[in-house]
């Protein structure tokens, strides 16, 4: 109604102008009045001119004080137009920043379920262990027990043979005897306190001893085809078993049978099932239970990942820009095992297993990488460093790397 309002003024102020110019033109005209000295036709046409633009001035200053949207078009356009651009700009910032912002939460939430399945096996672990401690405990006690038990019969015998030391001589061969029996039951006591030292020491080992396994580290590993029959799926698993069994063998320095490495057979089963049913490769792990120590089975477990090509050869992996001060050995090999930490980091995001203890994943030949420092010694400023896989990779690993420097002007990572 406001805009109907000042239409209807402009058109009303702009006639009532234009009128008052026409008659003002026509007595001028009439009149032959001069202005400034100019004809009297030319009189008339200055005062139509005049006419003109007190109308425009009018309209476009009643507009102007009426509506702030007209004085914003007519004098702050461009400022308008620089905050809408700063406004775009900074809501382009705020939308990367808020997709960085989600993906750091997405890689959080990975590495903390990650962390929480392996709590849960650590205590599935420790409740083993305080099983197995509360049984040598216990057989401990029953020996300690029994110790105390013999002691007290030595003691009694003992008086016993003071008092038949008192007696006459036709008691003599009875005492004899029991002195016989007194011996005897020393070297019983003896050899069961023998036996109560052995078993504290291996408790002392089970909690303490010489560890030649840690909990969650690979024994054996390989791919097994799925989709098979049971017993083929079986028969791998098995090899995959003696594998296991010669590098037990080959860690501990002696032979070893089958029974060493030891897998729960439930999960054996599930796992034979789980693959046969698979329509796709799964890499297998035999990884060790808990803590193993020297001289006891090896209990395991299976883990069960699904297989695939990851990297093809000669795939791109990564590149990172860094600065170099130059001349100095130990910057350039810091460089080089920082990017290939950034390697590891792409190559286990993307889907290759690590290793559980170490957390690696690449390979990387002595030569290529001594090579690489030797040549990031002698450069100065900004360089990229890219990773590009050697041969097909799948899931299993290990990554080889192929490692590749490029120099750029300073300009370049400012």
């Amino acid at each position: 109604m406001y805009g109907v309002l000042l239409i209807v003024v402009l058109i009303i102020t702009g006639g009532a102008i234009a009128f008052i110019g026409d008659r003002l033109g026509t007595k001028i005209g009439k009149k032959r009045l001069s202005i400034f000295g100019l004809r009297p036709r030319h009189t008339s046409i200055v005062i139509t001119i005049f006419t003109g633009i007190c109308i425009t001035t009018l309209t476009f200053g009643v507009m102007a004080a009426a509506s702030e949207n007209v004085r914003t078009a007519l004098f702050g356009m461009e400022r308008l137009n620089r905050t809408m651009q700063e406004t775009q700009t900074n809501l382009a910032d705020t939308q990367s920043a808020l997709q960085d912002a989600q993906a750091e939460r997405d890689r959080t939430d990975d590495a903390l379920s990650q962390s929480k399945a392996d709590v849960e096996q650590l205590k599935d672990q420790q409740l083993q262990l305080e099983a197995d401690s509360a049984r040598l405990m216990e057989g401990n006690h029953q020996l300690e027990q029994a110790k105390q038990l013999l002691m007290q019969r030595n003691d009694s015998l003992s008086l016993q043979n003071v008092a038949l030391g008192q007696q006459n001589g036709e008691l003599a061969g009875a005492n004899l005897t029991l002195t016989g029996r007194n011996e005897h039951l020393t070297a019983d006591n003896q050899t069961l306190e023998r036996r109560a030292k052995d078993l504290r020491d291996g408790l002392i080992t089970m909690r303490e001893g010489d560890i030649t396994f840690r909990a969650g580290e690979v024994i054996a590993s390989g791919v097994i085809r799925g989709n098979r029959s049971s017993a083929e799926v079986a028969n791998d698993i098995q090899a995959l078993a003696q594998l296991a069994n010669r590098n037990v063998s080959a860690r501990l320095g002696k032979d070893h049978s089958d029974e060493d490495v030891w897998i729960y057979q439930p999960e054996y089963d599930a796992a034979v099932k789980t693959i046969a049913d698979s329509q796709q490769d799964m890499v297998v792990r035999i990884v060790a239970a808990g803590n193993l120590v020297r001289g006891e089975a090896v209990r395991t477990s299976l883990e069960l990942y699904k297989n695939s090509i990851i990297y093809k050869n000669k795939e791109f992996i990564i590149a990172k820009p860094y600065s170099l001060t130059g001349g100095s050995d130990s910057e350039a090999e810091q460089t080089v095992m920082n990017f290939l930490q950034e390697v590891n980091l792409a190559a286990t995001t993307k889907g290759i297993l690590p290793d559980p203890l170490r957390g690696s994943v690449g390979v990387i030949e002595g030569v290529q990488f001594y090579g690489m420092v030797n040549s990031l010694r002698s450069v100065r400023g900004p360089v990229v460093l890219s990773a590009y896989a050697n041969g097909d990779t799948d899931a299993l690993g290990p990554l080889r790397l192929t490692l590749k420097m490029d120099q750029q002007p300073d300009s370049a990572i400012r």
